[in-house]
């Protein structure tokens, strides 16, 4: 990966670098950062550093002011040999090259120039252009560009360089400044890192990974022992009726059965049964039997984990026919979640109005649309279930980057273009 900076400087790009060599490195793919400058990253990830790569400093600055007012001076050209031999260096065993801004922004046209030099010659990786920022689009930069070598190169389409933006507004930017076909420019979006936004234990990261609980639709929360006066029956009637209505509804409950009433184990039994006749499968998901540890003991849920789990999930599903205050609801509002719950006095006097409260006796086929209905109506429910699925770092890598790392384009193709080039 190559930019004037890497990190840990604090920047977009910088950040989006970060998370690219997390990811490719997780997934065992050696990373190399060469930039300006930069810090330690993590494991698996390499870095080779030389200030005259970057934007700031003495040499940098002072060819910046001749480039602004349009001098292309010996010094320059000599920067410009300088950084194609050390980057043919840095560059060697690499197979791709991630280039973030360098083909777009004029931060350091020396850099550039080399990098093209490089390219033509056949001496580069293959180039994947992530283009954050066009410098000949940007009205506060254009007064520092003119027409002709090197300005020019922040403008023309190299040949079989494939093209990467950061959303569909900017591939129909670069597309138009390059005169290329807006199909031929990539759409790679930034990301999110679930776990360390949330602050996920690491114990819950490897649970939802390993029971899809990220692509539930939606993810309900019962945090209870399993005890006959929680009314589990009535959530596991609730995920099947709306499992058969089309939605991927999954219900984790977290508690073991309670310890002072032999009959519980009795009801788990009862459970697990209703849970494959109601159609809920493995919709229903009692983490008695799924967190487990090597012997198959259930293992105890931690208010970490629980806290995680609250995190996540899209609401509380809490069907209880008694409590005697029902703390989940106070959990559950600073959660920000939407809480389905049995309309009995001391939930209705916890939650009031935020609740979408259902009636011991109603049936669980309508309850399972009025959820689906009150999640259907909330945006952020929608929204959060896209970053979940399709915005973090770990789906970006397979949905799209994999396929940019293992494309195998024409060497002999010409870009595609919808018209004559600047």
């Amino acid at each position: 990966m190559l930019h004037f900076a890497g990190p840990p400087y604090v920047g977009g790009v910088e950040m989006t670098m970060a998370a690219h060599a997390h990811v490719l490195a997780a997934h065992g793919r050696p990373v190399r950062i060469v930039a300006g400058k930069g810090g330690e990253v993590g494991p698996g990830v390499e870095l080779r550093l030389l200030p005259e790569l970057g934007s700031r400093g003495e040499l940098a600055e002072r060819l910046a002011r001749e480039l602004a007012a349009g001098v292309v001076s010996d010094a320059f050209y000599a920067l410009v040999e300088r950084l194609a031999s050390w980057l043919a260096e840095a560059l060697a065993g690499c197979e791709v090259a991630i280039v973030h801004n360098v083909l777009s922004l004029h931060k350091n046209l020396a850099f550039t120039a080399a990098l093209r030099r490089l390219h033509e010659a056949g001496a580069a990786p293959r180039l994947l252009a992530w283009c954050h920022d066009f410098a000949w689009l940007d009205p506060l930069y254009t007064p520092e560009l003119h027409a002709g070598y090197p300005w020019d190169l922040l403008r023309e389409a190299w040949h079989g360089v494939r093209y990467v933006v950061v959303s569909e507004d900017r591939r129909a930017m670069l597309a138009g400044l390059l005169g290329l076909n807006q199909a031929d420019v990539a759409v790679v979006t930034p990301g999110v890192d679930l776990a360390s936004f949330l602050k996920l234990e690491p114990e819950t990261v490897a649970l939802a990974e390993r029971l899809g609980l990220l692509e539930a639709a939606p993810l309900l929360l019962l945090p209870a022992r399993v005890t006959r006066r929680k009314n589990i029956e009535l959530a596991v009637a609730i995920i099947g009726a709306m499992r058969r209505q089309g939605n991927d509804a999954r219900l984790v409950v977290t508690g073991p059965p309670g310890p002072h009433n032999p009959s519980n184990a009795a009801y788990l039994a009862e459970l697990l049964a209703l849970r494959e006749a109601s159609g809920a499968g493995e919709g229903v998901i009692f983490l008695y039997e799924r967190f487990t540890d090597e012997a198959g003991q259930p293992r105890p849920v931690s208010d970490a984990m629980l806290a995680d789990l609250f995190h996540l999930a899209d609401g509380l599903l809490f069907p209880s026919r008694y409590e005697g205050f029902g703390i989940p609801v106070l959990e559950a509002g600073l959660s920000g979640l939407p809480i389905f719950c049995s309309d009995i006095p001391p939930l209705r006097a916890t939650a009031g109005p935020a609740a979408h409260p259902f009636r011991l006796d109603d049936d669980p086929e309508l309850i399972g649309r009025r959820i689906a209905a009150a999640l259907a109506a909330d945006p952020r429910y929608s929204l959060r279930r896209r970053v979940r699925t399709t915005y973090t770092w770990e789906a970006i890598y397979r949905r799209d980057i994999v396929p940019l790392l293992e494309e195998r384009p024409d060497p002999a193709a010409a870009p595609v273009r919808a018209g004559l080039a600047r």
